[in-house]
């Protein structure tokens, strides 16, 4: 990934800037919500241990292997949540893509808003080819963001991964650059 320095993406009412430091209480806000984290892969219980979060969303800047955006109001005083890409691999054009966003902030159409403009981003500034998106089976709304996206849905990874001490199942879907 080109180490240009990304100031903000913008739609007609959110933002997405690079997260920061001082994002690190709304982050554990959100990592923390059963809600939230319900169909996510992580989950913070201290404001302390969420400085590892803070740390992976460094680490793919540092390592040109993502980005992560924090999702923001247009004056940057509310703070929706975080998506962004990851598992960046130049040499294949693909990345992964991903999000959270806080409860009072569901069905309002942000998740579909934000992802789009980071496929956006994904395709013409970074050229991917490739954006995949690994959900949990169950997780009906996030299956209904891709398909609103255009993601297809691949196939699905039968009890593919252990979450809470049970066997999770994930649909993969992707979206291929049309041009």
């Amino acid at each position: 990934m080109e180490n240009s320095v990304i100031t903000a993406l913008k739609t007609e009412r959110l933002m997405l800037r690079p997260i920061v430091a001082s994002d690190i209480d709304a982050v554990f806000k959100g990592l923390s919500d059963p809600e939230v984290i319900k169909y996510y892969g992580v989950n913070f219980q201290s404001l302390e241990a969420t400085k590892e979060q803070m740390s992976f969303y460094e680490d793919l800047k540092k390592n040109g292997t993502g980005i992560w955006f924090a999702i923001c109001s247009l004056d940057n005083t509310v703070f929706f949540g975080a998506a962004g890409l990851n598992d960046l691999n130049q040499e294949h054009k693909k990345a992964e893509i991903g999000f959270w966003l806080m409860k009072e902030f569901w069905g309002q159409g942000i998740v579909v808003e934000v992802l789009q403009l980071i496929c956006n981003y994904g395709f013409d500034v970074l050229g991917l080819h490739r954006i995949e998106g690994f959900v949990e089976s169950n997780n009906l709304k996030c299956k209904r963001a891709m398909s609103k996206l255009d993601f297809r849905l691949e196939g699905t990874m039968i009890d593919s991964e252990i979450k809470n001490g049970e066997f999770i199942s994930l649909d993969i879907y992707a979206k291929i650059n049309a041009q």
